[in-house]
């Protein structure tokens, strides 16, 4: 009897022990969908930049993303102006192309509600020429472009007049205009067009503010060869990521961030891209 006992109670526990596994094997299944499902329905994360060399930093960051969980979408535009009005309109979540003096600027003439959440890359500009090799060969007169926006024009004057060309109102700063220009014993006409236009400008002005990247870009002169560079110091240039405030703890884009300014395989893009001609602010 006791015997009979006993194999009763192993065949028991033999059903119970099959029981649990496929109780196991259910549960496993439902939480590896559930993540699954998670993961799917998290919305692609959607960044805009102004067309730049930057773009392939960008996308070996998204394919780490990608790796770890998180869509991302680069998108393209080929001004400086849509990139605000799409993350206004909420067609992207997030915009890098542009620093706090543009960003401010931009909040201001545009009436945007967005704020700068971690730099990036800050990026020197120069003082480029396909006509002289030398300031001084600059003859009276000569035509001379830098951009039109208040923000990137008065970083260009101020450019020149570390060049010696002009010389601007005392205790101007990066927001001065031609109108402050005091000096001009060249007798320089100064043009202005948008930025990311003035490498394409080369071979209709004399001399030129000019990106490296965008020069890069444009194929229209080595990026190394400006006359006159400023330095990448004053982190007040550095791109930005930018959000509306309501996106500002957003986890994806803090996910994406943390991506880009710790990956050494972004970094390797970077200097691929830029080499010396940059640096990073975080």
């Amino acid at each position: 009897m006791r015997f009979s006992n006993s194999i009763a109670r192993l065949k028991s526990q033999a059903s119970f022990a099959r029981l649990s596994g496929a109780v196991a094997v259910a549960l496993t299944l439902m939480f590896a969908g559930a993540a699954s499902n998670a993961a799917a329905d998290t919305p692609t994360l959607k960044i805009g930049i102004a067309t730049t060399p930057q773009i392939g930093a960008l996308q070996e960051a998204a394919r780490e993303a990608k790796a770890q969980g998180l869509d991302v979408k680069i998108i393209e535009f080929t001004d400086w102006n849509t990139p605000n009005a799409a993350l206004a309109n909420k067609d992207i979540d997030v915009n890098y192309f542009q620093h706090i003096p543009f960003l401010e600027n931009a909040k201001k003439q545009g009436g945007y509600n967005f704020v700068a959440i971690a730099p990036g890359t800050i990026m020197k500009i120069g003082l480029y020429s396909k006509k002289v090799k030398s300031f001084a060969e600059l003859k009276d007169g000569a035509t001379v472009a830098i951009a039109n926006d208040p923000v990137n024009g008065g970083r260009g004057l101020q450019l020149l007049q570390r060049a010696g060309l002009i010389k601007l109102k005392p205790g101007v700063d990066y927001r001065a205009t031609p109108l402050d220009i005091v000096e001009n014993p060249k007798h320089l006409k100064i043009v202005q067009l948008e930025a990311s236009q003035l490498a394409r400008s080369l071979d209709d002005v004399d001399l030129a503010e000019g990106y490296p990247s965008f020069i890069k870009l444009a194929g229209t002169a080595d990026p190394n060869s400006a006359l006159l560079f400023d330095g990448v110091e004053n982190k007040i240039f550095a791109i930005q990521f930018v959000v509306r405030p309501e996106s500002a703890n957003d986890p994806r884009i803090l996910k994406f961030i943390s991506i880009y300014q710790h990956s050494p395989q972004v970094r390797a893009e970077l200097d691929k891209a830029f080499g010396n001609l940059y640096a990073v602010a975080w």
